[in-house]
């Protein structure tokens, strides 16, 4: 038996005018699995994290220093954190993991990064020596923490939208449960 018989081309030669196949880098990004609203969120996170780092790193020199160094930990690592969760969500990745181990992963990194990026501010906030780029480190801290807390709050408020939608309503009479079995 000859190939050509048995196997046959399983690809067409022109495809159609419809919107080929995406290559490259844009191949990899997968934007829907997150709606629009938390998408820019995600990516707001991740770049003003990102210039809150940058601007600390500009510091040459401080008087109290302790904050400065709470506030570099904390940016860079809200940086990483937010970037690591962008490339699950918008990668294959998401598929090759647990989307319920990953949405919760993602609730619990949100809350702790928001919750301790704005007690980073805050410190650094009173205890900086007032040179610009700690003003710009410390407004791009509030605003990475208000993100990140915002976002916490839309995946809290979408989770007991969720499941009040699953639990159906049971109105039961309490006479109907004090009444005696045999009667």
């Amino acid at each position: 038996m000859e190939n050509g018989a048995v196997y046959s081309s399983t690809t067409e030669e022109h495809p159609g005018t419809a919107r080929g196949a995406r290559s490259g880098l844009a191949a990899y990004c997968v934007l829907g699995r997150l709606k629009w609203p938390r998408r820019t969120l995600k990516i707001l996170q991740l770049l003003l994290s990102l210039l809150a780092f940058v601007c600390e790193e500009v510091v040459s020199q401080c008087t109290l220093c302790g904050g400065l160094y709470f506030f570099e930990f904390v940016s860079c690592s809200a940086f990483l954190l937010s970037l690591l969760m962008v490339i699950v969500y918008f990668t294959p990745v998401y598929e090759k993991v647990d989307a319920v181990k990953v949405k919760h992963s993602d609730f619990y990194i949100t809350l702790g990064t928001g919750c301790v990026f704005l007690l980073a501010s805050i410190i650094f906030v009173s205890t900086h020596d007032k040179t610009p780029a700690e003003i710009a480190a410390v407004v791009f801290g509030f605003l990475a923490s208000f993100m990140f807390l915002f976002d916490f709050f839309i995946m809290l408020y979408e989770k007991q939208r969720a499941s009040q939608q699953r639990k159906p309503e049971t109105t039961t009479k309490a006479e109907a449960l004090t009444e005696p079995l045999t009667a």
